[in-house]
């Protein structure tokens, strides 16, 4: 089924070369870039992929048992953007073609694979005002937005896995301005469906409400660093942004806000208020680097429960969380960087309330984000159950 689906995308691809102006570019920059005749439109393909490799241990009073391994396509995605009738009208397109990717099949997906990550259309309709509709991420965390590509570690902290709001259907309004010639503000507020992408049956709850500011006192980082993991683009100057986002899920049927599992009860679904707060930053000089995030997850009534007020044994995941995570990237772009992160679930689950991990990291860009290796080992210290030690290996290529 994947290979059919990634054909029939590289066929149609092909088919769009046809009598058109194409040509190829760097390392990187995608695999064709395709302008209409007429200049109308226009599109760029591109392909990544990251192969995983991974071991972990318990710690059993201070020895290593019960070893696992395992190899893993992490992911392996295909992506399209370009403009439409004029360059301030742009799209985004990107499938995701893992079991990862496109885990979260059920009866609210069609019972079908989730291959679409992003669909989204971005309208600069007036100045620095830009419109998106479709299926994007939300203005969420910092390293929630990030791209899986450009992250500093093999992947995310677990401040991210477990607050992340990731994507959503809906509409979002972005809009930045200078307060001084280097004081940068940005804003982005959003309203989605809110639960997660991929839905098909319609709004089962209420809607989601997301706004984010961001400050940049010391200007715009280079190349966007501030959404790009490490020091790889060394500014000469400091770079600092700080970012604050609140999130208000009415009516959520979902563990997670928009993320988790569905809430269901004999009659329908529990539906409970649940909002989510973000702030982070990030610090950028020469090739040291800085972010730290703070997480918070609050429910109305987290505890979900039928019509006649028994527990179902859902509960929505409340709690608190902190990442902190710094690096250096030496001049022959080999960086090291460590990071700890806490999460504090003791509000809402039964098992391991309290995690912390510690983690050691080493990369090698060897073009950038776009060619990499990059390894970490991570110490996990839980509250109720044996620590762990985690080895992971990863090779990501990004045409």
């Amino acid at each position: 089924m994947k290979f059919k689906v990634t054909l029939i995308i590289l066929l149609v691809s092909f088919q769009f070369v046809t009598g058109q102006e194409t040509s190829s570019s760097k390392f990187g920059k995608g695999i064709l870039n395709i302008v209409g005749q007429d200049s109308t439109w226009s599109m760029k393909v591109g392909a990544r992929m990251q192969f995983l490799a991974l071991a972990s241990w318990e710690n059993n009073d201070g020895e290593l048992m019960n070893g696992k391994t395992a190899f893993l396509v992490r992911r392996a995605r295909l992506k399209f953007d370009g403009f439409a009738l004029t360059p301030k009208l742009t799209y985004k397109l990107q499938l995701g073609f893992t079991n990862r990717d496109m885990a979260g099949t059920s009866i609210y997906t069609s019972n079908t694979p989730r291959f679409i990550l992003d669909a989204v259309m971005m309208w600069n309709f007036y100045k620095n005002f830009e419109l998106w509709f479709g299926q994007a991420k939300l203005p969420g965390n910092r390293d929630g937005i990030i791209s899986s590509a450009n992250l500093q570690f093999v992947d995310r902290s677990i401040l991210s896995a477990e607050f992340n709001i990731d994507r959503d259907l809906g509409i979002q309004l972005r809009h930045y301005f200078n307060l001084t010639d280097t004081f940068v503000v940005r804003e982005a507020l959003a309203i989605s469906q809110g639960e997660g992408r991929n839905i098909t049956t319609g709004n089962a709850g209420g809607f989601q409400y997301t706004g984010r500011i961001e400050l940049l006192p010391l200007g715009l980082f280079p190349n966007k660093g501030d959404y790009i993991g490490g020091s790889i683009y060394r500014p000469e100057t400091p770079k600092i942004a700080i970012g604050a986002t609140y999130d208000f899920n009415h009516d959520a049927v979902k563990t997670r806000s928009n993320q988790g599992v569905f809430m269901e009860t004999d009659s329908g679904f529990y539906e409970t208020n649940i909002s989510t707060f973000f702030i982070d930053a990030m610090f950028k000089y020469k090739g040291f680097s800085f972010m730290g995030e703070y997480a918070d997850r609050n429910a109305s009534d987290p505890i979900a429960k039928d019509e006649e007020g028994v527990p179902t044994g859902q509960i929505v995941q409340v709690g608190k969380a902190i990442n902190l995570q710094g690096g250096y990237l030496f001049k022959n772009n080999w960086e090291i960087g460590s990071r700890f992160s806490t999460v504090d679930l003791s509000n809402s689950t039964v098992g391991p309330t309290q995690v912390d991990e510690y983690t050691l990291g080493i990369s090698k860009y060897i073009v950038g984000h776009k060619l990499k290796v990059q390894s970490d080992v991570t110490y996990i210290d839980t509250e109720i159950i044996n620590s762990r030690l985690a080895y992971r290996l990863q090779f990501e290529v990004h045409f």
